[in-house]
């Protein structure tokens, strides 16, 4: 299984996506910003990383283009509900910056796995739309 770091500022979302990737038998590392979560990626090599676009400290814009720089072949998946701009714009936004995938919130547990095993290289290549 994978070693996945995940970083949201909503504490809900934060333990949700934990619960089901651990329950899938996934690890999983968390953090609550963009700032926390550069360092934690910055500090051991994950699989995966899971990350909001709008937070405090540090953008998920910004944070995918650092994790970009220093882990090119990292897989990114960005997530993103309803914020200053309308959450369609933000994923594409994230794709610009380099995820590999995006997933609207709220999504769906079924949704969230089969998009995490495309990323991983382990399931099949048909995604959940982000709108």
């Amino acid at each position: 299984m994978a070693d996945i770091l995940v970083i949201d500022d909503e504490e809900l979302a934060l333990f949700t996506m934990r619960e089901i990737l651990e329950d899938a038998g996934h690890t999983v590392a968390t953090a609550s910003d963009g700032a926390a979560g550069l360092a934690l990626q910055s500090s051991r090599r994950f699989d995966l990383v899971i990350t909001d676009m709008i937070m405090p400290h540090k953008e998920g814009a910004q944070l995918i283009g650092e994790i970009r720089e220093k882990d090119p072949g990292i897989p990114i998946l960005a997530v993103s509900g309803s914020g200053r701009t309308r959450n369609t714009d933000l994923l594409e936004l994230a794709k610009q910056c380099g995820a590999n995938a995006v997933l609207t919130k709220p999504f769906s547990e079924e949704d969230l796995l089969k998009v995490l095993a495309v990323c991983l290289g382990t399931g099949k290549t048909d995604l959940p739309s982000a709108s």
